[in-house]
């Protein structure tokens, strides 16, 4: 490592954690700017009081993953007498559902004064509390936009027997009011999803493997760290590059770390030390697409549909990567939407990979899964090995279940 490079990384080291400050009193009137945000760093502290802290009207897009109230009573045993690692921790324990509701209702309000008046909130839940959570949303004056299934291609079993597998969680998308003119990308979920308009369900995986954090005794870092590649598609649909999103169920820092890669600001709050702990030394990491490179929007028949945009999502293939054509010849450039870009001496094509493969030719219509290659090493493959990989990890997942 030359000492540009160590410097680099000792600063990152140094992600900024700061006590919260005191409280203000919510008056829920909209005020100007009094203080300075705290931007891309972790606020310590109770997420109620250190939101009241904050200015009102600073932040684009919150997304949170509160508490679930679980009431789990006694543990969970798989049928060979094994303990499930459930969510047990203190912190998703209330008395009583009143309790937890008066919880929901001061966040969400603390919440909705921090967002901007074209601001919005992804809440995701389970049907232990969502449902408790979307009449809040609504009395508070928020606006439903829409409801999104989160589908677990690898949900865990149900080891009792006694009900349906539970395989999905839901997400609540709201804006602040009825009035706001909230952001939502629809060309580039189009485009991350094959020119296909997205839908409210999304099949991505739980979080497993390299990708779950661990403590120092290698047991799970978080009973309920969310996938990046959910937080990934959350952030693309509704913020720009430039976008301050704030988190307030912060955790070991997904929300930061896939904002970091796509160039929004951040803003986590959190309580416990260990989180924040793994959340910094994950964060400091990361690496942001370069700016030029936020390129985002202004099968056979029986196999799984997989999306060239799940490719990005998963980090198979990453935003600037160039594809070429068999040949070589032509070169085209990955854009974090799924997209990819493409010049000539005379035209500059942006689109799906089949549209921009189908202009290149001149052709009616171009398989862009078998037309477009990627580099690993000094070989060059089609594009549809990776979609391979990800259908035999979907038909592995599901022979299982």
């Amino acid at each position: 490592m030359n000492h540009d490079s160590g410097q680099r990384q000792k600063e990152e080291d140094q992600m900024p954690v700061k006590k919260a400050p005191a409280a203000k009193k919510s008056t829920g009137k909209s005020t100007k700017l009094s203080t300075a945000l705290p931007k891309n760093m972790i606020l310590q502290g109770d997420c109620i009081e250190t939101m009241r802290s904050l200015p009102k009207g600073s932040i684009d897009m919150i997304f949170a993953d509160p508490p679930y109230n679980m009431q789990l009573k006694g543990d969970l045993h798989r049928p060979d007498n094994s303990k499930v690692d459930a969510v047990d921790d203190h912190w998703d324990q209330f008395s009583s559902f009143e309790a937890y509701d008066k919880f929901t209702r001061e966040w969400l309000s603390a919440a909705r004064d921090l967002l901007t008046d074209d601001g919005s909130i992804w809440v995701i839940g389970s049907y232990h509390n969502i449902y408790r959570v979307g009449a809040i949303l609504q009395e508070l004056g928020y606006w439903i936009l829409n409801d999104i299934v989160w589908r677990k291609s690898n949900p865990m079993p149900n080891f009792r027997g006694r009900r349906f597998t539970n395989a999905h969680e839901t997400m609540i998308w709201a804006c602040k009011s009825e009035k706001s003119k909230y952001r939502f990308n629809y060309d580039t979920m189009k485009t991350l999803n094959d020119d296909i308009q997205m839908r409210s369900d999304w099949t991505i995986p739980i979080c497993s493997g390299g990708e779950r954090l661990k403590d120092e005794n290698g047991e799970k870092g978080h009973t309920t760290q969310k996938p990046e590649a959910l937080l990934y598609r959350v952030l693309m649909a509704s913020t720009q590059a430039g976008d301050t999103v704030l988190d307030p169920f912060f955790g070991t820092g997904t929300t930061g770390a896939v904002a970091k890669k796509l160039g929004r600001n951040w803003i986590g709050l959190e309580r416990e030390d260990s989180y924040i702990k793994l959340a910094t030394e994950r964060i400091a990491k990361v690496t942001p697409i370069a700016e030029g490179e936020l390129l985002t929007q202004t099968l056979k028949r029986e196999e799984p549909r997989v999306p060239f945009g799940w490719l990005i999502e998963r980090g198979l293939i990453k935003a600037g990567a160039v594809l070429t054509d068999s040949k070589n010849s032509i070169e085209a450039k990955v854009g974090a939407d799924g997209s990819v870009i493409a010049k000539t001496d005379i035209n500059q094509y942006r689109g799906s990979i089949h549209k921009v493969g189908a202009a290149l030719q001149d052709a009616p219509s171009c398989n862009g899964w078998t037309y477009w290659h990627y580099k690993d090493g000094k070989n060059s493959f089609p594009i549809d090995r990776l979609r391979q990989r990800v259908r035999d990890e979907m038909n592995a997942q599901t022979s299982l279940q």
